[in-house]
């Protein structure tokens, strides 16, 4: 009986691991397609952004809804039913013709997607509640989660390389087939009597903020920021907000319990959370980018690149976990912080050489990896550890928030700095060349990687001479921007992390 039980315990923990893997192969591996669909589905930057950032909204949009219907219907029933929808979405993913098809499956994917990450959490938790074997089990989800965010890079390289763009989604269909066997035999269902009211007006108005913020700053330079629709979708994301405020603080069961601010530690980390998010991840949509076209790297060869930025992601963590009982995440969190903003400080200028190459971006992008791996775990430790045990999960539900807001928010903000930073290049560069509307145009088809073909849309470029080193410079250029603004941005929140954590005695007063 008891290695019955065993033997359920360990496919159970294969089947979270695997659908683990595949969330973060999901945000892993996209970015380094990115430059191949722009030019297959014939895309534009801000077709790329979405690409990314619908997968990011909607997990966003249903992760504290999720975890509450998991808590009232089953855990294992909403994961069954998340799997597949994953596995379908994927599928749809996979046979997309277009960017507007891709975008809207993206969307429905990360729904899925968000479903899948609360339920893993939930199962886990219930499922292995000895202390040893529960240890164990979390090690082992948080391990297989960093290789698929480590690893996806030249995961997604590689399946390009061997086979087609396609792949990297289809590659789920069977994947979600495997982890439902392994489910639908071993995963206990449970669930709580208890458990709250769906928090509808918050989920709303918090998803409606997310996603007229990111809105408002991609489309944006397109609106005019002065006109009238990008005044207009401004209001309205800040109406949202408010009354999300508002909501939260009337509402009996709030998905947001604003009251754990106070608390120096959680919201010290929270930082942390938010800096990770800020600068690291979001930079890895625009790094194969740069690996491609400024670099001039095929796609097997930009994922092995990113493995430098990526890899330290899974290596460094053992040692932030003991540098954290030592020191004190007051200290390890700010740290790594600080560390991420010198590696993308290094990154600018191994970017910006006349002979750069991967060898000039390795100091910086390992330094970047080593950074976010001593603030990881720290943070979720820290914001999960210092609050009640009670309301653990609302404290993980808003890290978790924190990490995917800030990330839906900071790849707008990249890719508009990208392309203006492109822009401002070009007008410099090419005085009375072309009129604004091709300078626009031209910084656009820049900054989402497609040089090959810019002198067929714009035939007064082609008779400059050194048109080429001018398209590459623009691009060293806006990413060189980029960088600094991830670098600078980092170490602001490295600051107020630090500050808010306050001195040695605080920490001892919740």
């Amino acid at each position: 009986m008891s290695l019955s039980h065993s033997r359920k315990n360990i496919i159970a923990l294969a089947a979270i691991c695997l659908s683990a893997l595949m969330f973060g192969l999901e945000i892993s591996s996209v970015p380094v397609i990115l430059p191949t669909l722009e030019k297959v589905l014939h895309g534009t930057l801000k077709d790329m952004q979405w690409i990314m950032n619908a997968y990011t909204i909607a997990s966003t949009t249903v992760l504290m809804a999720v975890g509450t219907l998991a808590d009232r219907y089953g855990r294992r029933r909403i994961f069954i039913i998340s799997l597949v929808l994953f596995g379908i979405t994927s599928l749809i993913c996979g046979l997309a013709q277009s960017t507007s098809v891709l975008i809207v499956s993206r969307f429905l994917q990360g729904v899925s997607a968000g479903a899948m990450l609360i339920c893993q959490i939930a199962i886990l938790s219930h499922q292995f509640q000895e202390g040893k074997e529960r240890s164990k089990a979390f090690g082992a989800w948080g391990i297989v989660f960093g290789i698929g965010l480590g690893f996806g890079p030249i995961i997604g390289g590689m399946i390009v390389a061997v086979s087609n763009w396609q792949w990297v989604f289809l590659v789920h269909v069977p994947l979600t087939i495997l982890t439902l066997i392994f489910v639908l035999g071993s995963v206990e269902e449970s669930s709580d009597p208890q458990a709250k009211k769906l928090d509808i007006i918050g989920i709303v108005t918090l998803s409606l903020t997310v996603f007229g913020l990111a809105y408002f700053i991609t489309q944006g330079p397109e609106l005019g920021f002065t006109s009238i629709a990008a005044i207009s979708t401004l209001v309205a994301t800040a109406t949202c907000f408010i009354i999300f405020l508002f909501a939260e603080k009337l509402s009996t069961h709030p998905m947001f319990d604003f009251s754990v601010f106070r608390i120096r530690n959680f919201s010290g980390a929270l930082f942390g959370s938010v800096g990770m998010n800020f600068s690291f991840w979001p930079f890895m949509i625009y790094l194969p980018i740069y690996f491609q076209s400024g670099l001039g790297y095929g796609i097997v060869a930009a994922g092995l690149s990113l493995l430098a930025y990526t890899l330290p992601t899974l290596v460094i963590p053992p040692l932030a976990e003991r540098l954290s009982l030592r020191y004190q995440p007051r200290i390890v969190i700010p740290s790594g912080l600080f560390i991420i903003g010198m590696g993308f400080i290094l990154m600018k200028f191994g970017s910006g050489g006349d002979h750069a190459s991967w060898l000039t971006m390795l100091p910086g992008s390992l330094l970047a990896g080593i950074g976010l791996g001593l603030t990881n775990t720290p943070v979720t430790n820290t914001t999960t550890g210092s609050v009640p045990s009670t309301r653990a999960g609302m404290a993980s539900g808003i890290d978790t928030s924190a990490r995917l807001i800030s990330l839906a928010i900071n790849i707008a903000v990249m890719g508009f700095i990208l392309q203006e930073g492109i822009l401002s290049y070009l007008k410099g560069a090419l005085p009375g060349t072309l009129d604004a509307v091709q300078l626009r145009s031209l910084a656009e088809k820049i900054a989402a990687g497609n040089t090959s073909s810019l002198k067929l849309g714009l035939p007064e470029l082609s008779s400059l001479d050194a048109s080429g080193a001018v398209v590459h410079a623009a691009l060293v250029h806006g990413f060189g921007l980029v960088m600094l603004y991830g670098g600078i941005g980092v170490w602001v929140l490295a600051a107020i992390s630090f500050m808010i954590f306050g001195p040695k005695r605080a920490l001892l007063h919740k």
